[in-house]
């Protein structure tokens, strides 16, 4: 196994540098002076990692990725948390669609219990005709429980008469 003692990197960053050097001023001849330019930062970046002591850390990050590698193929408890791990993936995978028919049930159930409790109180009552207003005397009635003023000919014989409640039960709140 190879150390950081073991390379010399101070010509190989320098080697780096020279040659990047060499080719951005080819560079810059043929594309042009902003090219070249650039060419040469990326070519001073050898030789400052050097100067910088970067080169040395980048040799450390590298020895443990490889050590770390090394020991996550040949291990067989690395592998079981791996097996473990992908178990849970699965496990959270399945149970997104599971809670999702979970909650739907419940919302219709729920939406069943509110239809029948509306069911039993309109079954009593009948819906007067909308065409004509009605015109009947009835006691004074309180301002929550102020009378519906029938509509004006908006209905023709063929239209459901389901838009029609919702836009009474909105007069009835004073939304228009």
């Amino acid at each position: 196994m190879s150390t950081y003692d073991q390379i010399v990197s101070l010509p190989l960053c320098a080697g780096l540098t020279g040659l990047g050097l060499v080719l951005s001023y080819l560079v810059m001849r043929r594309r042009g002076l902003g090219s070249g330019l650039r060419g040469a930062a990326w070519s001073l970046l050898p030789l400052a990692a050097y100067l910088t002591g970067s080169v040395k850390m980048f040799w450390k990050i590298g020895v443990a990725i490889a050590d770390f590698a090394k020991g996550f193929v040949f291990s067989a408890e690395v592998w079981s948390g791996v097996a473990v791990a992908g178990l849970a993936v699965l496990l959270f995978v399945v149970s997104g669609p599971l809670r999702r028919r979970g909650k739907r049930g419940q919302d219709q159930q729920a939406v069943g219990a509110a239809r029948a409790k509306s069911g039993q109180a309109t079954a009593g009552r009948e819906i007067a005709p909308r065409t004509a207003p009605v015109a009947t005397t009835a006691p004074a009635q309180s301002p929550a429980q102020s009378p519906v003023k029938a509509r004006k000919g908006k209905n023709a014989p063929g239209d459901d008469d389901d838009l029609g409640d919702v836009e009474d039960i909105l007069r009835r709140h004073g939304i228009t």
